[in-house]
């Protein structure tokens, strides 16, 4: 007679090696840290900002990140700070970042996301709400951005493209040591669909430096200038003033002469995340005088 105790055991046995090689569910990560602003706007946008327990120190959208405590700059996350707050998982940027390889060694969980292209934004979306436990709520939301930004390339169409120059840095209430946008920046990816053509699409540097005399030959239809965002409104417009002004002196540059010149303090500019469609609208606007329906 066979014995009832060994026959549980092959059946336990049995179920055992059906099951073996199958991923076990992931805990979904209810305390969040991100390490830029970028990364937490995308947080927001999906919906996770009730997990998100520390953010960087220039978080400033949405409002609601006032509150949270900050782990250092972007550049320059502390590593205990984060710690201290007990997170399950930690997202940060690619890039020569020691962060992560600082957490690890302290039990901390990171992602690592991407950053550089447009494309590189709808990438990070996904993989932020996948690491999140939501990754529907990713597609929902790269679809979402993905059609606005066809209205807003829907509403240039057939429009003679215009030569555009994006600044995004230079020594401060000076036009000198002029960074601008090349070819591989979410930027320039935008200012073609507002109907733009980069005046540095040609170079191999993805924020080449550049002179003023390199500026008048390129001879750009119009110039945004993100060099000077200022810490609070009034800083900003005052700064924005203060950059008018030093373009206004220019009067060899094409843009310059034609009242071309947009001096920006808005930070969704310099941030590639979910406002990029606000980005490609203003474009739009200042490139081709059009309001994307």
């Amino acid at each position: 007679m066979r014995s009832p105790c060994r026959g549980l055991l092959i059946i336990l046995v049995a179920l055992l090696a059906s099951t073996a090689g199958r991923s076990q569910p992931q805990a979904v990560p209810s305390r969040i840290v991100s390490t830029s602003p970028s990364i937490t706007e995308t947080l927001f946008a999906l919906e996770l900002g009730d997990r998100v327990v520390g953010v960087s120190t220039y978080c400033r959208y949405p409002p609601a990140v006032a509150a949270l405590p900050k782990v250092g700059t972007f550049l320059k996350p502390d590593a205990e700070t984060i710690a201290r707050l007990k997170p399950d998982l930690v997202f940060v940027h690619a890039g020569p970042n020691t962060v992560a390889t600082q957490l690890a060694t302290l039990g901390v969980k990171t992602a690592v996301v991407d950053r550089g292209s447009l494309s590189s934004v709808f990438t990070t979306i996904r993989q932020i709400s996948t690491a999140a436990g939501v990754p529907e709520r990713g597609d929902r939301l790269v679809s979402r951005l993905t059609a606005a930004l066809d209205r807003v390339k829907a509403s240039v169409a057939g429009r003679a493209r215009r030569k555009i120059l994006i600044v995004v840095g230079r020594r401060t209430g000076t036009l000198t040591d002029i960074i601008a946008v090349g070819p591989g920046s979410y930027l320039h990816d935008i200012a073609a669909i507002a109907g733009g053509t980069n005046v540095l699409a040609s170079v191999k540097l993805e924020y080449p430096r550049i002179s003023m005399e390199t500026i008048i030959g390129l001879s750009p239809d119009v110039i945004v200038d993100v060099g000077e965002m200022g810490e609070s409104a009034a800083d900003a417009d005052r700064r924005r003033q203060i950059t008018e002004s030093l373009w206004q002196r220019q009067t060899l540059v094409k843009a310059v002469r034609e009242h071309a010149v947009h001096a920006v303090h808005d930070e969704a500019f310099v941030l590639p995340g979910p406002r990029i469609v606000e980005v490609a609208t203003t474009m739009a606007r200042w490139l081709h005088g059009v309001e994307p329906r």
